[in-house]
């Protein structure tokens, strides 16, 4: 069986590249090539285009393992789900990736780091940014600013300003969904609503990333 490194290889492509024509990280390339992460139809449709082979054989199904400058027809099987999936620089150019949700109690999780839940249509704000994203809501500590179910249009090269809504990943993978008050020499301090309003600190040695909240979309 080919693996995804060696189909790599022979397209002549860096994990960093392909990462880019696929539209996700190097890490996650990494770790599908590692076994870290599971292979899934979703991930073999968006790597099988700049690789140029058919995400069957991504999937380890029985096709010529041989890679083309083209990708072929898909097999009947897989037909009904490689029609829902556009090609990865369509969704680059006019789309943007949903994230798993964030709740907003401090020390709940979600990863970023996963592929994308689905993609939506970019809105004009947000046409000319690098790298936007959208965010569900989960968890009640923002109302009324934000609702469980809203979705959240994350700009993440965007500077917070104070009054802000930011999403706060932390090195421990713990995601937040809170409003910037500002930035000290050792820390970030933000403010919640519920059940209490108030401010706290995440340590500047514990924040992983910062980005900011740029619209949101109703449920």
């Amino acid at each position: 069986m080919t693996t995804m490194r060696e189909l790599r290889q022979a397209a002549g492509l860096s994990q960093e590249k392909l990462a880019e024509l696929a539209g996700t990280s190097q890490p996650q390339i990494n770790k599908l090539e590692t076994g870290q992460r599971k292979m899934t139809v979703d991930w073999a449709v968006k790597l099988a285009r700049p690789l140029g082979v058919e995400p069957a054989l991504l999937l380890g199904l029985d096709v010529p393992a041989v890679p083309t400058a083209t990708p072929r027809p898909a097999r009947p099987a897989l037909a009904p789900l490689l029609r829902t999936a556009p090609a990865p620089q369509t969704q680059a150019a006019a789309s943007m990736p949903v994230r798993a949700a964030a709740r907003g109690g401090v020390d709940q999780e979600m990863f970023l780091e996963d592929g994308p839940i689905d993609w939506i249509a970019r809105p004009d704000y947000l046409k000319n940014a690098r790298d936007p994203y959208a965010m569900y809501v989960v968890g009640d500590s923002m109302m009324p600013r934000f609702r469980p179910a809203q979705l959240l249009h994350v700009n993440p090269h965007k500077p917070p300003a104070p009054g802000s809504g930011v999403v706060v990943v932390k090195r421990n993978k713990a995601v937040l969904v809170k409003e910037f008050v500002r930035r000290g020499t050792d820390a970030v301090i933000l403010r919640e609503y519920r059940p209490a309003d108030r401010e706290f600190a995440v340590a500047l040695e514990d924040l992983d990333t910062l980005h900011t909240v740029v619209g949101l979309q109703e449920p």
